[in-house]
């Protein structure tokens, strides 16, 4: 159980040897992000930052994970910039975008997606997200249909099932305590289940991470992420995935530690990926070899090229 709940607390984390080098910060805002933040006001208590990179026809918005950043992104905004704008958003509660007691349903974060969008007077856009990020985007394209160009689903949350026991479960294990309390030798821990080889330039999410724990917006923080948990849970969308009419490509990674949950399913990922996809109208389903969790980091090049193909096609 135990090592179940420091698994589940961060799904962007994981172990490596500790660089020296963790930010001395007093805030969130004041952590080093790879490219100029802008931030874009949809309303009195919510200011959301992102990235805005590249020109092109195209607009591709980034929707991060589960305890993780808009920097997360940053090895696939360096490519395809060339080719497409890039937007990538600090979700609320995340990063530097506002912190505060909000909502953090799928239904919530697919507002603020939609009114993000309507702010910088975009139309549509395909949206990229990864794990929770995934069941955002999801949600978006349900709710928001005439926002969404298409779908890139990378480890998507949200094709796993879960039954009501589990999902009780869920929103009973995690606390902002828990979060509150991850040691710096469990921040190293839980990033290795999210890579099959965790490559050096990904450091900076650990030391990132460690610096945050003394920032002053850290119990924002530690509230944000057990509520995104109840949100994910509270709200699946995995009985809606034919209403889905969106192009799609889904990305797994052959060796994904989270999916399926190795405490509460059996079975591997691509079954999970492919109960998905199979339910969904145009979407394709992808899998990354010597990948995990995070094989858009782990596997860029791979990835940024099937992202390419794909909008590509879907002109």
């Amino acid at each position: 159980m135990r090592n179940f709940v420091t698994l589940l607390l961060f799904l962007v984390l994981g172990s490596c040897s500790l660089p020296k080098a963790v930010p001395h910060i007093q805030a969130f805002e004041e952590l080093p992000y790879p490219f100029p933040t802008q931030k874009a006001r949809l309303s009195e208590d919510l200011e959301i930052a992102y990235f805005d990179e590249g020109k092109g026809e195209k607009v591709i918005l980034f929707i991060h994970g589960l305890g993780s950043y808009a920097p997360a992104w940053k090895k696939n905004i360096e490519s395809l910039r060339a080719d497409y704008r890039c937007l990538a958003i600090d979700l609320p509660g995340y990063g530097k975008s506002s912190k505060g007691n909000y909502e953090a349903s799928m239904t919530y974060f697919a507002t603020v997606i939609k009114d993000f969008l309507d702010v910088l007077g975009i139309d549509k856009a395909v949206l990229v997200g990864h794990s929770m990020g995934g069941q955002i985007a999801l949600t978006t394209a349900l709710s928001y249909p005439e926002k969404v160009e298409s779908l890139v689903l990378v480890a998507p949350a949200g094709f796993e099932t879960f039954h009501k026991g589990e999902r009780q479960w869920f929103r009973e294990v995690l606390t902002p305590t828990s979060v509150k309390l991850t040691t710096v030798d469990q921040i190293k821990e839980n990033i290795a289940w999210n890579f099959y080889d965790m490559p050096d330039d990904a450091l900076f999410m650990v030391t990132d991470r460690i610096a945050m724990r003394k920032a002053k917006d850290f119990d924002a923080y530690c509230y944000i992420i057990p509520e995104c948990v109840k949100g994910m849970v509270d709200q699946p969308v995995f009985d809606e995935l034919p209403n889905v009419h969106q192009p799609a490509l889904a990305i797994f990674g052959e060796q994904d530690n989270l999916i399926p949950n190795r405490f509460l399913n059996g079975g591997s990922t691509e079954a999970i990926g492919r109960q998905g996809v199979d339910r969904m109208p145009n979407a394709r389903l992808m899998m990354v070899d010597k990948a995990g969790h995070f094989v858009n980091f782990e596997r860029v090049a791979q990835v940024n090229d099937a992202i390419r193909a794909f909008l590509a096609e879907n002109k």
